[in-house]
C-alpha cells in the first residue's frame, strides 16, 4: 500500500472541500452576521492543508495507479477528513461548544444523516446554516465521486475510488470511462436540484431557505434552517414537492439519467423502482388509515402527513411535518421497519436498500419453493437476468453485517445508560443514515443529551452506513493490512 499516494489524493481532496466554502462565505457577506471570519479562517486551514499534502506527498510518476486497497483507504479516511475539517466553522465561530459535537454534527452532514445537536437553530447565522446543508448536498452523492468527475487530473485509477464510494450491489456504468461516468451523475443531480429549487421558490419560500432545503432533500439529508423542520413552513404545497422530490432522490440516479434521455422503456420496467414505490404507497396507505381512525379526524391531512413521513423515512432523509412519537404502535412500526428498508441502490438514500431486500426476498423464496420440489434447480432472477451466486453471498454478506453492527452499537449504547428504545433507535437512525429516531432522539428532541462516547459510537455508525458496511469494516481485518 502507498501512504505517498494516498496523502497526495486527500490533499487534492481537501484542497477541493476548502473552495467549497466559498458559498456559504458569500452568503455570510450577503447577511453580515459575525460568522464570515470563521468561515475564511476554515477554508484557509482546509484548503492550506490540502494544498501541503498534495505537493509534499506528489509522487515522481505522471500517473498515479491505485489498488483496491487504497481505494477503500482514501473514500473512508476522505469522509472522516471531510468531517473533521467540515466541523472547523462550527467551532471556530461557537456553534458547538465542542470537537465532539462539532465532528458529529458535521459528520451527519457529509454523510446526509440529519442528526444534529444544535438546540437552537434559529440562533445559527446564515452562512453556518448554508455550510451545514451544503456539507449534506456534497455528500448526497459523495465527494469522492465529484472528485474524481472534476480531477481527472490526477490520473487516479478512478474505478477503484467509483466502487468503494459505491459499493451497491448493481452499479451502472453509464459511460466508457470512470470521470464521465461521475459527470453524468452530477449533471443528473444538479438538473433535478435546480427544478427543486425553482418550485420551492414557487411555494413561497425564501432563497436562502429554499437553496438549504433543495440541498438537503436532493442528498436526502434532512437538515432543515428550522427546529421543526418543514412543518415551520405550515405550507401543503411545500409538503408536496419536498414529498416528490424525496422520492425522486430515493430513485437509482442511472435511472433518472435514461429518462432525461428518453429512454423510457428502462425506467418504468426497472424491478427495483416497482418494488421502491409500491413500498413507499403501501406504507403510505396503512399509516393513513391508523392514523385517521386513532390520531387525526381528517382523512386528507392524514394522507399529507402520512404520505410526506413514508417518503421521509423510507428515503432516509429524515424530515418531518409531525412528531412520529406520538402516533399510534402501528404507525410508528412500520416507519422503523422502513428505515431499515432505505431507498434505491444508486440512490441517495442510507438503508439497506430496496435491491437487497428484493433479490434476499426472491432467493428466500426460491429456497421454499425447492423445499416443495427437492428436484428443482431455481435461480434468482432479477427481470430477465440471473442473479450470480457470488452477488447474493454479497448481499447476504452485507445484511449480516448491518444487523450484526445495529446490535453491538445498541448494546454499547445501552451500557451507556440509554433506555432500550432511544439506544435502539439512535443506533437505527444513525447506520441508515435517517436522523431523528425514538425516545430521547424523536423528532422534538435533538443528539444533544447522548453521552459523549455515544456520539462517537453514532458518527462511526453514519460513516459505516454511508459508505455501505463493507468499505469501512474491511478496514478493521488484520488481513488487510498484510501484504
Amino acid at each position: 500500500m502507498n501512504i505517498k499516494h494516498i496523502c497526495h489524493i486527500l490533499g487534492a481532496f481537501l484542497f477541493f472541500l476548502g473552495l467549497t466554502m466559498l458559498l456559504p462565505i458569500g452568503c455570510s457577506v450577503y447577511f453580515r452576521e459575525g460568522d464570515f471570519k470563521a468561515l475564511l479562517l476554515s477554508l484557509v486551514i482546509t484548503s492550506a492543508t490540502g494544498a501541503l499534502f498534495y505537493f509534499f506527498f506528489k509522487p515522481r510518476e505522471e500517473q498515479i495507479s491505485l489498488t483496491h486497497k487504497e481505494g477503500f483507504v482514501i473514500v473512508t479516511a476522505g469522509w472522516i477528513l471531510a468531517a473533521a475539517f467540515g466541523s472547523l466553522p462550527y467551532l471556530l465561530y461557537g456553534a458547538l461548544p465542542t470537537f465532539v459535537d462539532a465532528f458529529f454534527e458535521s459528520m451527519s452532514g457529509f454523510t446526509t444523516t440529519g442528526a444534529t445537536v444544535i438546540t437552537n437553530i434559529a440562533g445559527i447565522p446564515h452562512g453556518i446554516l448554508l455550510w451545514r446543508s451544503l456539507t449534506q448536498w456534497l455528500g448526497g452523492m459523495g465527494i469522492i465521486v465529484l472528485s474524481i468527475a472534476i480531477l481527472p487530473i490526477l490520473g487516479v485509477g478512478g474505478m477503484q475510488l467509483y466502487r468503494a464510494e459505491l459499493p451497491g450491489p448493481v452499479k451502472d456504468k453509464l459511460k466508457p470511462r470512470i470521470a464521465e461516468t461521475a459527470r453524468v451523475l452530477w449533471i443528473v443531480y444538479v438538473i433535478i436540484s435546480t427544478v427543486e429549487f425553482i418550485l420551492l421558490l414557487f411555494g413561497g419560500m425564501s432563497v436562502f431557505d429554499s437553496l438549504c432545503h433543495t440541498f438537503t432533500t436532493m442528498a436526502t439529508g434532512g437538515f432543515s434552517t428550522s427546529d421543526s423542520s418543514i412543518a415551520h413552513f405550515h405550507s401543503a404545497y411545500i409538503d408536496a414537492v419536498i414529498t416528490v422530490f424525496m422520492l425522486t432522490a430515493g430513485i437509482n440516479f442511472s435511472l433518472h439519467y435514461s429518462l432525461l434521455t428518453g429512454n423510457f422503456k428502462t425506467f418504468f420496467r426497472n424491478r427495483e423502482l416497482r418494488f421502491f414505490l409500491a413500498l413507499a404507497l403501501v406504507g403510505m396507505i396503512l399509516i393513513t388509515i391508523n392514523l385517521r381512525l386513532n390520531f387525526f379526524s381528517d382523512t386528507i391531512k392524514s394522507f399529507r402527513i402520512a404520505s410526506f413521513q413514508v417518503a421521509s423515512i423510507i428515503t432516509t432523509t429524515g424530515f418531518t411535518t409531525d412528531n412520529f412519537a406520538n402516533w399510534p404502535a402501528l404507525s410508528k412500526i412500520i416507519l422503523l421497519l422502513l428505515m431499515f428498508a432505505g431507498g434505491s441502490a444508486g440512490s441517495t438514500g442510507g438503508g439497506i436498500k430496496c435491491l437487497r431486500i428484493l433479490l434476499i426476498i426472491k432467493h428466500g423464496y426460491g429456497e421454499l419453493y425447492r423445499l416443495v420440489h427437492p428436484h428443482a434447480v431455481t435461480t434468482v432472477k432479477l427481470g430477465k437476468e440471473i442473479v450470480s451466486a457470488e452477488i447474493m453471498g454479497s448481499i447476504w454478506g452485507f445484511f449480516i453485517l448491518y444487523l450484526s453492527v445495529t446490535v453491538v452499537a445498541t448494546l454499547i449504547m445501552s451500557l451507556l445508560g440509554l433506555d432500550m428504545m432511544t439506544a435502539f433507535s439512535s443506533v437505527a437512525a444513525t447506520i441508515g443514515n435517517i436522523g431523528p429516531g425514538f425516545g430521547m432522539v424523536d423528532p422534538a428532541s435533538t443528539y444533544a443529551e447522548i453521552p459523549y462516547c455515544g456520539k462517537w459510537i453514532l458518527s462511526f455508525c453514519m460513516l459505516v452506513g454511508r459508505l455501505e458496511i463493507y468499505t469501512v469494516i474491511v478496514l478493521l481485518i488484520p488481513e488487510f493490512w498484510r501484504k
